[in-house]
């Protein structure tokens, strides 16, 4: 280990805004805090507990009649491959020319 390049470690305090008072190290002498384990709710017992289930309803009737209209996407859909649709009579004219082209060819 390097000399004289690292921090001084020593006894520090921490004081909290409730008056409570940890002695520890660190490389500060005195630390302040707003909350520590002896004042903060969820340590205590004290915790409040918000009532959520009004804010469900309130949002819901808030935006009852809006539709929420998404981003049209700028990446282009797929096209479906093409069907030929061809009527009875058509299909019909198309495999008689077959046929008669298999005939005319000696097959």
């Amino acid at each position: 280990m390097k000399k004289e390049i690292h921090p001084k470690y020593g006894p520090s305090t921490i004081q909290c805004a409730c008056g409570n008072i940890i002695e520890t190290r660190s490389v500060m002498p005195r630390i302040q805090i707003d909350v520590c384990s002896a004042c903060h709710s969820f340590y205590t017992g004290k915790q409040k507990l918000m009532d959520t289930a009004g804010r469900i309803d309130r949002f819901k009737k808030k935006f009852e009649g809006r539709v929420s209209v998404g981003k049209k996407s700028t990446k282009a859909a797929p096209r479906p491959p093409v069907k030929l649709k061809f009527s009875d009579v058509a299909k019909k004219e198309k495999l008689q020319a077959l046929r008669d082209k298999v005939k005319a060819e000696g097959k």
